[in-house]
């Protein structure tokens, strides 16, 4: 894959719209370990070439800044490599932690997908939650999918998958979906990603994604009631909304 081109069926939440966030800036929670959390004093500016090699490739140019970063549950404690060039690389994205405290325990077994899956902190933890089934940690990011696999030896899981979304070892079917979507790849794409994974869920199969409310949860709420997927809010905490999605 070249650098001009985005895989159609998963975008990594790396990959921000320009038409979403100002050219040459980045959020927070997409800014090296150094630049996120309550210190940060403002956008980092980035010349609009770099901003599109960042967002998006396969194979993010952005030079290597290893971390490590403590993801810490009620239940789980793990200590996971990161890099820059990945969401989230100083922390635990809040919307992924409200996630997975919200979330009601994975299938003990079956095909297990987390979509969009960075370096891999949501794919542990349904790993650790359900050991006897296999995970799916899925990403466009091939530097995503090192640290996510680098991070599953680290904590002994060998259930844990790293795959890019065309691999041609994934499932047709899953029995869970746990997601925090890359909402900022703007609404057709993101409605295009979702369908064709949401499909994939298997008989009796439960998805969970959790949404930032100033970032359309309520209308991607409806989107899936409106489609057939019957969705219902589930947990609300820190301005995200936990979605939970049944197949139609």
């Amino acid at each position: 894959m070249s650098k001009e081109q985005v895989a159609p069926e998963l975008v990594s939440k790396e990959q921000v719209a320009p038409d979403q966030v100002p050219a040459g800036q980045v959020t927070p929670d997409e800014a090296g370990p150094d630049r996120a959390g309550p210190d940060h004093a403002g956008p980092e500016q980035v010349r609009p070439e770099q901003a599109a090699q960042h967002y998006f490739t396969a194979s993010p140019a952005a030079a290597h800044r290893p971390g490590l970063v403590q993801v810490v549950l009620p239940d789980l404690h793990f200590e996971c490599v990161t890099d820059a060039g990945v969401f989230s690389p100083g922390r635990l994205d809040p919307g992924s932690r409200v996630l997975l405290e919200t979330v009601p325990p994975p299938p003990a077994r079956g095909d297990l997908l987390d979509l969009g899956t960075g370096y891999g902190p949501i794919a542990l933890a349904m790993a650790a939650r359900a050991p006897e089934a296999t995970v799916w940690a899925v990403d466009i990011n091939e530097r995503a999918l090192g640290l996510c696999a680098a991070n599953a030896a680290r904590a002994g899981l060998g259930n844990v998958r790293c795959v890019p979304p065309g691999d041609p070892g994934l499932p047709g079917q899953f029995a869970a979906i746990w997601s925090n979507p890359p909402i900022r790849i703007g609404k057709a794409a993101l409605h295009g990603m979702l369908s064709g994974w949401l499909g994939r869920l298997g008989p009796g199969g439960q998805a969970h994604l959790v949404v930032q409310r100033n970032l359309g949860a309520d209308s991607l709420q409806r989107w899936l009631q409106a489609g057939g997927w019957p969705a219902t809010r589930i947990g609300s905490r820190s301005g995200y909304r936990v979605l939970q999605v049944t197949p139609r």
